[in-house]
């Protein structure tokens, strides 16, 4: 438990003394943010603000996790490692993502084939991982339930693939205003820290609480509005790859449904909003989609909207707490 605290505290500091030197870079390289054209006109402003930002709290997760967490590694528990090593390489997409658009001074960077394709490869990667490991069953966990049920290992992959990719790009599309997927997902590592230790998980938790120490300097240091960095692709996709990674490995994917209903509703707004655009013919549902821009459009301050879906989120993951008692 302590070492799993101390985590926190650790990532804390380095995430804080590493984005210095981290910031101070992507100045140097004018890896400023271009605003997208369709986006809230007071959005303008912040054109320019360096992203790739995410390096920071990856860096100081990254050598939280491996230093804290040697002795485990040593023992066979590699699934601090695992998490780490997944949600890296969807955050090396983001890097690829967000370095294309600060090259090419536009806010494209792959295509949205490009990263699905990757996205999707890189799942079933860490999915047949996992099961190869033992560490993953095709059994999928009601939670509130309890109750479980196997289904064939193939249908498992493909649903858990999806899910996965789902799960990232619905953190990225919440990463559009200033402090929101970092406060969020700080939230979500809490209950996944908790989890973690509940099911005796001691290095899930280290990571969780890595996680959350990292987020938590960078928010507070660097993302807060006004924001002095975003994360951009680079730390969105990586959180995304996480919070997925993680429920997989607490073996109960559908977890990601109350604990992530802010990356829910974010989603399904914007998928709503294209769907009505077009069943109209150029009516919109949302004043602006997803659902944190039509708040903003609504009067909402960007700390109001972070304030409650931080508040939402912490909620619904204290009722996630309560639905999987039954599990361990």
């Amino acid at each position: 438990m302590k070492i799993v605290l101390l985590a926190a505290l650790v990532s804390f500091v380095l995430t804080l003394i590493l984005g210095r030197f981290v910031l101070a870079e992507l100045r140097k390289l004018k890896a400023g943010q271009e605003i997208r054209q369709d986006g809230p006109t007071w959005h303008n402003a912040k054109a320019g603000t360096p992203t790739m930002g995410g390096i920071m709290f990856i860096l100081g997760a990254g050598v939280t996790v491996l230093v804290l967490g040697w002795q485990s590694m040593l023992a066979g528990d590699v699934t601090h490692l695992y998490v780490y090593l997944f949600a890296l390489v969807f955050g090396l997409i983001g890097f690829v993502d967000d370095f294309r658009k600060v090259k090419q001074h536009q806010n494209e960077g792959l295509t949205a084939k490009q990263k699905f394709v990757l996205q999707l490869l890189a799942a079933v990667i860490f999915l047949s991982l996992m099961r190869y490991e033992g560490l993953l069953s095709n059994d999928l966990y009601l939670p509130f339930f309890n109750v479980s049920f196997t289904i064939n290992w193939i249908v498992y992959l493909v649903f858990a693939a999806f899910v996965i990719v789902g799960c990232v790009n619905a953190v990225n599309l919440t990463d559009g205003i200033d402090g929101l997927a970092g406060s969020v997902t700080a939230v979500t590592c809490v209950f996944f820290l908790a989890a973690g230790l509940l099911a005796e998980l001691t290095t899930l938790s280290l990571f969780a609480s890595a996680l959350l120490g990292g987020l938590l300097a960078f928010v507070v240091g660097y993302n807060h509005h006004p924001a002095k960095c975003f994360m951009g692709d680079t730390g969105s996709l990586f959180l995304g790859g996480a919070v997925a990674a993680m429920a997989f490995a607490l073996d109960m994917p559908l977890v990601l449904i109350p604990v992530g209903i802010v990356y829910i509703l974010e989603t399904l707004s914007d998928i709503i909003q294209v769907v009505y655009f077009k069943a109209t013919h150029g009516k919109r549902f949302f004043k602006m989609a997803p659902l944190h821009h039509h708040l903003e459009k609504c009067g909402w301050s960007e700390w109001k909207i972070v304030g409650v879906f931080s508040a939402v989120t912490a909620v619904c993951s204290a009722l996630a707490w309560l639905g999987i008692q039954g599990r361990f």
